[in-house]
């Protein structure tokens, strides 16, 4: 966009795909302007794969200024999970200086409108489309996703997510007019009449606290969110993973300047190393708004500390999969090691236990015993994970020591069904990468309780016996409302068992994902179409995305005249 690119020029340009994007959230069908696959990238002016992957090896080493007010010196000391260090340095901030400056801008921001707001916002997501190849090794390189995984999710389902939550945001500002005429008959005196003006009125300061494993794709809905209600938004990446949030910050400030609006009113503020900022930060009279993905220690805190702002999180539960029956066993078998696998099992979404009764399961290939289920499960992921160069693919690399000493104390907590193996990445020796373990434990046992209702993040699932269906009911019931489930996921065949699942997880406010075989799997959502989380249970408060959360990120506020 050139510098004298006009906001109708914007509207021009954007309109239609907001229009898209509007109809997609109406309708939930399969929508994406993001193209998925690498080779789509490339023509009119996008970085290809090779000038991607040339523009990420330029920023090592660098310095990233973004020419932000109360930058009082530079920080950086990220080593990606394939054991590079990035060596970037970001600008730390003096935000007694800063803040004020951002807030500078938001009249103008606010006065603009809510259709002028959504297409700036459509303006930074097209950039950042157009260097997808970039920014999927900066997230490759920070998450420790495998760079199909980092290309997607890091960038068109991120991008998505992004726009879904624009588009729920232009729905709430318009649902009020700007003005009406208000007439009242008064008999024979004569009416009174107003002439009222309705304006969308921002909280004040956005604050986005970035996660280690997926930076743009959970940090995008509520930056684009606050943005596109009228807030300036200050974004305080995870100290791991700073390069995609900060060339985000980068992107939305020149595209803000050039259309005639304030660049602070997006701004980054990178922390030293053992700052942690961020208790600071969230406190501040300033911010208004607070977006989280993380552990649910800190969110709890956010929730009951930070009380002058209006707290987004998402947390962790316990995901749970149902094994009641199955009319496609090797589909189920197929679809369950996929899931198990996917990025380590590094996902908020990712199946931890499976509920299985202890006398066994029917199948389409006859009676399976619980051992026999649990073994051909594990048969299945080591057959999916046997070549190193595609497990390699799947399973990315181990995005912290916290989590790789999970995997390592899981294996002494009962009958290890499935070991974890360790596997070289030729192309970085650095890496930590690992195989999923599997571990037996018995639903009716205190001491394995313990384990299966607390959550354990990363390459690790339970297989729990259990004494009947309805007895898997029951436990599913409880581990939603005690822990929280982001996913949920049910295999059977009868639907006696279907419709209580089904029951619980609409009491229990639950996404249900039943009897998946094919391509689609319980730990993946689709944006415009599915909610991640509900905001209903303890995993998180809110869902990406739906019209509450972006509805109380403005007010409304009337100024009533004699007509």
């Amino acid at each position: 966009m050139a510098a004298e690119l006009t906001v109708h020029q914007l509207i021009a340009k954007h309109r239609p795909t907001l229009d898209q994007a509007l109809e997609a959230i109406r309708t939930r069908a399969y929508w994406s302007p993001h193209p998925e696959h690498p080779k789509a990238y490339g023509e009119h002016g996008s970085l290809d794969m090779a000038a991607g992957k040339a523009a990420f090896d330029a920023l090592l080493g660098t310095r990233l200024d973004l020419g932000q007010p109360g930058t009082d010196g530079f920080v950086g000391a990220e080593v990606s999970p394939y054991g590079i260090e990035l060596g970037v340095e970001y600008p730390h901030a003096d935000v007694d200086v800063l803040l004020p400056a951002m807030k500078a801008g938001q009249k103008a921001w606010r006065d603009a409108g809510a259709e002028i707001r959504a297409v700036v916002c459509l303006e930074i997501l097209k950039r950042i489309s157009d260097r997808t190849h970039e920014f999927a090794h900066a997230v490759m390189h920070t998450s420790g996703q495998a760079f199909m995984m980092a290309f997607q999710a890091g960038g068109p389902h991120a991008q998505d997510r992004g726009l879904e939550a624009v588009a729920y945001a232009y729905v709430e500002q318009v649902r009020t007019p700007d003005t009406a005429e208000w007439t009242k008959p008064q008999g024979k005196r004569d009416p009174l009449a107003l002439t009222k003006q309705f304006t969308p009125v921002p909280r004040g300061i956005g604050l986005v606290i970035g996660c280690n494993t997926f930076p743009t794709w959970n940090g995008y809905p509520g930056l684009f969110a606050s943005l596109a209600t009228g807030n300036a938004v200050l974004v305080k990446p995870h100290p791991r993973a700073v390069l995609p949030l900060a060339l985000t910050v980068q992107v939305a400030r020149d595209v803000l300047s050039e259309a005639g609006f304030d660049p602070n009113l997006v701004a980054l503020t990178a922390e030293r190393p053992g700052e942690g900022i961020a208790k600071t930060l969230a406190t501040r009279p300033e911010i208004r708004i607070i977006d989280y993905t993380g552990s649910t220690a800190f969110g709890d805190w956010l929730e009951a500390n930070a009380r002058q702002a209006q707290v987004y999180t998402e947390k962790a539960g316990v995901n749970s999969v149902l094994v009641e029956s199955a009319g496609d066993y090797k589909g189920m078998l197929a679809n369950l090691a996929f899931s198990l696998s996917l990025y380590s099992g590094q996902m908020c979404t990712t199946p931890q236990n499976l509920l299985i009764p202890r006398d066994g399961i029917r199948t389409d290939e006859g009676p399976k015993t619980f051992d026999e289920v649990v073994a051909d499960l594990a048969r299945s992921v080591d057959g999916l994970l046997g070549d190193d160069a595609r497990a390699n693919a799947l399973l990315g690399a181990i995005v912290n020591p916290d989590v790789k000493a999970r995997l390592e104390t899981a294996a002494g907590l009962g009958e290890v069904a499935l070991a974890s193996r360790e596997i070289a990445n030729p192309e970085f020796p650095g890496a930590v990468v690992r195989t999923p373990v599997v571990v037996k434990l018995d639903g009716a046992k205190p001491d394995d309780e313990a384990a299966y209702m607390s959550e354990c993040f990363g390459p690790v699932s339970f297989a729990v016996a259990v004494d009947s269906a309805s007895d898997a009911v029951e436990l599913l019931r409880r581990t939603i409302r005690e822990k929280g489930a982001m996913t949920v996921g049910a295999y059977t065949t009868d639907e006696e068992v279907e419709q209580a699942v089904q029951e619980i997880c609409l009491e229990e406010a639950a996404q249900l994902s039943l009897n998946l075989v094919g391509g689609v799997y319980v730990n993946q959502t689709a944006a415009f179409s599915d909610f991640h989380g509900s905001g209903g249970n303890p995993a998180a408060n809110a869902a990406l995305c739906d019209g509450a959360f972006v509805a109380n990120r403005f007010r409304v506020v009337e100024v009533r005249r004699e007509a």
